[in-house]
């Protein structure tokens, strides 16, 4: 008999996606697509619901001096097909590197990710950068590390806490209104 009948899913107004940044100098580029798709898809989260977006932000930076084992800088071939007769193209991986490295790891991540609309938004959320700035200050994204109970336990006690000092500002702002409406 099962003591727990009931799976949790969550619903969208408990999600609260994070931002995290990976450094991918001198990373492996099939490793480090594998940790960007577990954290846009949110795997690694006990509140994980695989009909939501439940994952979390991604800002790659270094992308341009990723790197690959063996000869693969040579030997790995991207093809793309111009609709046209005869219309062919490849490039490999050291090509790509030097053309546009943004796009090499966003190739990797999305053979990785769902082949549908949710995983077409999941991407949407993967900010691959050539160098070592990104301009996603604002978000103030934190450096990315496979995460615990303990972090999630404290993540979720200071989301808490945040919601119930706005609960207090907000009384405070109404008992402020009403005293100077009584006033008047």
């Amino acid at each position: 008999m099962n003591p727990n009948p009931k799976t949790y899913s969550a619903t969208r107004a408990e999600l609260r996606p994070r931002w995290y940044v990976i450094d991918a100098n001198n990373l492996v580029l099939g490793r480090v697509a594998s940790e960007v798709a577990t954290i846009l898809r949110g795997k690694y989260k006990p509140t994980f619901t695989p009909h939501l977006n439940c994952g979390d932000f991604v800002i790659v930076i270094n992308a341009a001096k990723i790197d690959v084992t063996r000869n693969r800088r040579d030997q790995k071939i991207y093809f793309r097909h111009t609709q046209y007769p005869g219309g062919v193209k490849t490039e490999t991986l050291r090509q790509a590197l030097e053309r546009h490295p943004e796009r090499v790891i966003e190739h990797a991540v999305r053979g990785m990710l769902p082949h549908n609309r949710l995983g077409a938004d999941m991407l949407g959320r993967l900010k691959v950068y050539a160098g070592p700035t990104h301009p996603h200050q604002a978000q103030q994204p934190i450096p990315w590390t496979h995460p615990t109970i303990e972090d999630f336990l404290q993540a979720e006690a200071e989301t808490q806490a945040s919601d119930e000092a706005d609960e207090v500002d907000e009384a405070d702002e109404a008992t402020e209104t009403e005293e100077t409406t009584t006033e008047e």
